[in-house]
């Protein structure tokens, strides 16, 4: 467990599971479930290294070796600057 955040220096973490958005080169992988630690004062997140690295090889099982992801969505895109028109 972490002794204290480093963003808050607060003290208390509590273990949760998260989703997670990893993006690269243009493209996205929503994780769901995924094992952290979240400050309790900021809601900052920490997540073990072998954890992100499983995460970036499902990535790239997908986007560059073509693996079928368990479920798919789409989501809408708008630019900023056409919101405010």
């Amino acid at each position: 467990m972490r002794e204290l955040c480093n963003f808050c220096g607060n003290k208390n973490f509590v273990k949760k599971e998260v989703e997670y958005m990893y993006a690269h080169e243009g493209h996205m992988l929503m994780v769901e479930h995924v094992p952290c630690e979240e400050c309790e004062y900021c809601g900052e997140r920490y997540f073990e290294a072998g954890v992100l690295k499983t995460i970036e090889r499902e990535y790239l099982e997908i986007y560059r070796h073509g693996k079928k992801a368990g479920k798919e969505i789409t989501v809408p895109v708008e630019e900023f600057f056409e919101l405010s028109s």
